[in-house]
Parts: C-alpha cells; sequence; structure tokens
C-alpha cells in the first residue's frame, strides 16, 4: 500500500492496465483455447465418421487376397503433421488385417468389442489417439479411423496463436499511447497544482474551471467553496479588529481619563469616589462591548446550527422576562407577558434565542422612560416586544439595526450592536425580523416564523 502511494497516478494507471489487460489475454486465451478445442474435436470427429462410413461402401472383396494384406500407397506430405491427420486399418471380424494406410495404421491394436468412439494407443507409441470403430452392415469387415491427439492440440494451439498474438503485440503500442493520453488528460491537474503553488497565502479569488475534467471538477468546486468560507472568515476577523479597535478606543479613554481624575483627587473623597463611580460604569461599559463584540464574531462564524431542539416558546419568554424583570423594576419598567398560543414549539438552540429575548428586553428596558410598559406578546406564528417610549424618528428607522448604529440624542449608553445580534440569531434560525414604530407611539420588534 505504501509503494503503490508513492507512485504517480499517472504509472498506476498504466501498471493497472497492463495488468488488467494481461488477465484479460490469458483469460480470453483459456476460453478460446477450450472453445478451439471443443470446435475441432466435433470437426475431426466428424471427419473420421465420414472417413470411415466411405471406407465401408468400398467394394472389399477385392481385399480377400490370400495370405497378404494390402497397403494404401503412400500419400506425399504436406507438412510435419500429416502423418497424424488420419490413419485408419480394416480387419476382419477375428482380427485379420487387409488393409491399413501404409503408416500408423499398421500398428493400431485390434480390439473386437470396440464400437464407437474411443481412446487408445498405436503400438510401439505412447501417444494418446482416438480411435473409431464401425462394423459392415454385413458383418465382414471391421474399419478402424484413429487421429493422434497431439495433432488436434497442435492445431487448436495454432488456431489460437492466430487471433492472439496480434492483440500481444498491440499491447506495447497500447501501452505508449495509454502514456501519452494520460499525460494529455492529467496537464489540467499539473497546471492546478502549479496555480495553487504559487497562490498567496491570504488569495480568495477562485480557481479557474475552463478545461478540467469532470471528475476533478468536484474538488475545484470543493476548494473555490473553502476559499470563499476563508475569505469571509478573514473579512470578519479583519472587521472585528476593526470594530473592536474603533469602539473601544473612546471606552478606554475614558477609563484613562477617569483613572487620572481619581488619582489627582486624593484630597478630595467626594470628586474621587465620583471618578471611581464613573470609572466603574466605563469599565461595565467596555465589558459588555468586548461581550457583545465577541458574540457577533461567533455568531457571524456560524452556518448551521449544531445542538438544536424543540423548544416551547411560551417557556423561554417567561423565562427572560424573569431574568429582565428585577433590573426593570429598578429602572421603573414594568414587563407585561402575554401568552395567546402557549403550545407554539420551534426548532432551535435555546441559548441563542434565550439571547436574542434578552437582547431585545433589554433594549426595551434601557431606551424606555420611566413608567413605561413593555409588553411581550406570544402568537401562533410570531412573538412581539412592544414599548411605550418615544419610538425612533423615521430618517433613523431605516438605519436602526446596524452595526454601531445608534440614533442621535440617546441619552443612554451603548454600542449599537443589540440588535444586530437579534438579526444574526434570527437569521440562523429562519425567523424575520420586523421594525417599527407602534401606532400608539413607542417601539415595537417583531420576530415571526
Amino acid at each position: 500500500m505504501k509503494l503503490t502511494q508513492r507512485l504517480s497516478l499517472k504509472l498506476r494507471l498504466t501498471l493497472l492496465f497492463l495488468v488488467l489487460s494481461l488477465t484479460a489475454w490469458f483469460a480470453a486465451s483459456l476460453v478460446a483455447w477450450q472453445q478451439t478445442s471443443e470446435k475441432l474435436d466435433k470437426l475431426f470427429d466428424t471427419q473420421q465418421m465420414l472417413f470411415a462410413k466411405r471406407l465401408l461402401t468400398m467394394d472389399l472383396d477385392e481385399i480377400r487376397a490370400p495370405e497378404r494384406m494390402r497397403e494404401v500407397p503412400k500419400k506425399a506430405k504436406h507438412g510435419h503433421l500429416d502423418d497424424d491427420a488420419l490413419a485408419f486399418a480394416i480387419y476382419t471380424p477375428d482380427g485379420k488385417m487387409v488393409l491399413n494406410d501404409g503408416e500408423n495404421g499398421r500398428n493400431i491394436p485390434y480390439h473386437y468389442r470396440r464400437e464407437g468412439f474411443d481412446k487408445g494407443q498405436i503400438n510401439d507409441d505412447n501417444d494418446e489417439w482416438r480411435f473409431l470403430w464401425l462394423t459392415a452392415p454385413d458383418g465382414e469387415y471391421r474399419v478402424v479411423v484413429g487421429q493422434e491427439r497431439e495433432y488436434r492440440q497442435e492445431m487448436a494451439l495454432d488456431v489460437v496463436k492466430s487471433q492472439l498474438t496480434p492483440w500481444l503485440v498491440a499491447l506495447p503500442v497500447m501501452l505508449l499511447v495509454l502514456i501519452v493520453l494520460l499525460s494529455r488528460e492529467l496537464w489540467p491537474l499539473k497546471k492546478l497544482a502549479q496555480t495553487l503553488r504559487a497562490r498567496s497565502p491570504d488569495a480568495t479569488d477562485r480557481l479557474p474551471t475552463h478545461g478540467v475534467p469532470a471528475e476533478v471538477s468536484p474538488l475545484v468546486d470543493a476548494l473555490n467553496q473553502l476559499f470563499a468560507r476563508t475569505g469571509e472568515m478573514m473579512a470578519r476577523e479583519r472587521r472585528f479588529t476593526s470594530d473592536a479597535a474603533h469602539e473601544l478606543r473612546s471606552p478606554l479613554t475614558a477609563l484613562k481619563v477617569q483613572t487620572d481624575v481619581a488619582q489627582l483627587s486624593l484630597d478630595d473623597p467626594q470628586a474621587q469616589a465620583k471618578a471611581l463611580d464613573q470609572l466603574h460604569a466605563g469599565i461595565d461599559r467596555a465589558s459588555r462591548l468586548v461581550e457583545q463584540l465577541l458574540t457577533l464574531s461567533r455568531l457571524d462564524s456560524l452556518e448551521n446550527l449544531d445542538d438544536v431542539e424543540p423548544l416551547k416558546m411560551a417557556d423561554l419568554l417567561q423565562s427572560a422576562v424573569m431574568d429582565i424583570y428585577h433590573p426593570a423594576q429598578q429602572a421603573g419598567i414594568e414587563i407585561r407577558l402575554y401568552i395567546h398560543d402557549p403550545q407554539v414549539t420551534r426548532t432551535g438552540q435555546q441559548l441563542l434565542l434565550s439571547l436574542l429575548v434578552r437582547n431585545l428586553l433589554d433594549n426595551a428596558v434601557r431606551y424606555s422612560p420611566r413608567g413605561s410598559v413593555v409588553e411581550v406578546t406570544l402568537d401562533t406564528r410570531s412573538f412581539t416586544v412592544r414599548d411605550t417610549g418615544p419610538g425612533i424618528a423615521p430618517e433613523a428607522l431605516a438605519r436602526i439595526g446596524e452595526r454601531f448604529y445608534r440614533p442621535p440624542g440617546q441619552d443612554q449608553t451603548g454600542s449599537g450592536l443589540g440588535l444586530s445580534i437579534v438579526k444574526r440569531i434570527a437569521m440562523l434560525h429562519r425567523m424575520q425580523v420586523s421594525l417599527r414604530n407602534g401606532q400608539d407611539g413607542g417601539f415595537e420588534v417583531r420576530i415571526g416564523w
């Protein structure tokens, strides 16, 4: 296995083709040998039968020469196998030979009980012969026609050689053509490897697919998809770095100022305490900003959700309302929950959906004036978070939900990432987010499915 892994694809395909070709040639030779032998056996058996019947139709009265046996004159030879082509002899029923072919026929032993085809040997010869014994209709003579088995085998071998030898001779030519064709067809792979070798580490452009074989096209498509995902990941990292650097600059500067103020107010405990309170609030804002940046970065990197499960939306909303209830009471905000369809179930990731609802409730509580009411309503196809605050100006409503965008005139601190996180979580769960001002005032966020 290790050896084949070190060999090139072209060499492995060539060797595989050679092995398969030789195996097919060998199997074809065996089949051709078997079929040719069977066909020749039938042909020569028919020839023996016809020759024996022809001998029986001869006028054999002249053969009865007293005390002597006649021999057929020797025929001219037309090859080294002619002696074994056919041999015959004619016997009387008592086993006396009265006629033979003058060659091997004189050595055929007499078997008075034989009739039809039989295997045997001639005298003073160990080679196998095939004999046909026939008796004349009047029973006065018995004819035997024999043929050496080796003659048939050599004839079959000559036929097989004449058919398979050209293919064996053509095999080197086929291998050469195969190597040329493989080199030509594998050239796109070599070109692709050269392109990848010369590619910049941060390059995200697609690989060319023109001229790529259909078998390699899925690999190129997968590489292009990988480069696209890598490009998106690098873009997210650059965007995250840029956003973090931009958004953290002001909070860190404010923290440094408050720290300097606290150090300079050693003689004024009241000013120092105020500076420390501001420092603590600034640290909270920076921590919240970093947490939201990291959350949004993780959400951006997700394409599919894992560990999803059926969730009852009523339980999810109740849990989120209970979490925000105490901060809302401190801010003078009343939270109301209306469950119109308690059996609504959605498949999703509980942690992310809880984060979506908490962000909506946190925004509603933070940006609503004291004494406002925040209503959470669950219907069959959606849930809504509505506050009774001042709402958002129409010119700012089109941009609400953009990253780091905060409508002008906000008194509350924030990063402008809460609704961006909500939109991303909703997109991952195939939900729709609708932002609008309420008919009776306030701001309304509807999450539909």
